[in-house]
């Protein structure tokens, strides 16, 4: 009794231990994320405080040459793209899960699996050359110049996907077994156990795997420098080139002054907030399903 008692006391300070260390560490996460969102906000304040935040947004021109630093395409462009890799990632990567986890055999679904996990490893640049000698010349035989919105879609909906099929695969798993005997025994056939079972009970792990899908894509940089075609406009169909907000960031900043350089800390403000927001959301999905509000 005496042995069992002190090595429930121990575990009890270890877990009291566990839960300070992982207190500490996300303070510390916390404290750089509101470092960086302050850096960023006063190398933005120059240029924030001579245009205003609207003008700042509202305008279609960027040409620091003479002194225009309008954000709104960039954001369109970066946007554009990334809702457009979701649109073409999120089925496909829901489909991927569903096969490995309720449809294809053992050892072909630990195929796949390896397969997805192995497209996650792939350096963003590595698909970006992929981009620039593959698809963006075969886009060009349908429709020139290549380099454009819907080159950008389908090299970041590639690499989104295999992010969205593991995190989605892996929510599946989470669904209690408890529910799939149950649906079992009352004769529901394999797809309407998933239907009606499976994929509302992981409801929040397919969302939260659209998160990680859109931010694994909003941060890319090299990709859209390479396959985007850079060109600083609103776009009016698929195959216009566009720029994002990363692009724009990496290609100046090498030789930005002044307003220039404050507008491009503003470029990087704006994608830290699109981010927030998109963090925002997740949590708030999670929140509404765990307590149901």
């Amino acid at each position: 009794m005496i042995s069992s008692a002190n090595k429930t006391l121990s575990l009890q300070k270890i877990d009291r231990i566990l839960v300070w260390l992982l207190r500490i560490l996300a303070t510390v996460a916390g404290a750089i994320v509101v470092q960086i969102f302050i850096f960023l906000f006063l190398e933005s304040w120059p240029i924030l405080q001579k245009m205003g935040v609207f003008p700042f947004l509202l305008d279609r021109t960027w040409l620091p040459s003479k002194g225009l630093y309008s954000l709104m395409p960039m954001l369109l462009g970066t946007l554009f793209v990334v809702g457009g890799a979701l649109v073409l990632a999120a089925p496909l990567g829901i489909l991927s899960a569903l096969f490995c986890r309720f449809y294809a055999p053992p050892f072909l679904a630990g195929l796949y699996r390896h397969l997805l996990e192995l497209l996650v490893g792939i350096p963003g640049v590595v698909y970006g050359f992929w981009g620039l000698v593959v698809l963006v010349p075969w886009l060009n035989q349908f429709q020139p110049p290549g380099s454009s919105l819907m080159a950008g879609i389908l090299i970041l909906g590639l690499m989104a996907l295999p992010t969205i099929a593991l995190t989605t695969e892996a929510s599946f798993a989470e669904v209690p077994v408890e529910y799939l005997r149950a649906a079992t025994a009352l004769g529901l056939s394999r797809w309407s156990i998933i239907w009606g079972v499976v994929l509302p009970a992981a409801r929040s792990g397919v969302f939260a795997s659209f998160i990680l899908g859109a931010g694994r894509a909003l941060g890319e940089t090299m990709v859209v420098l390479m396959v985007c075609g850079n060109i600083v406009q609103i776009p009016r169909s698929l195959f216009d080139p566009i720029r994002t907000l990363p692009a724009n960031i990496a290609l100046e900043m090498a030789y930005a002054l002044g307003d220039h350089r404050a507008a491009l800390f503003a470029s990087g403000l704006l994608l830290l907030l699109v981010s927030l927001v998109l963090v925002g959301i997740a949590e708030a999905i999670a929140e509404k399903e765990i307590y149901g509000r």
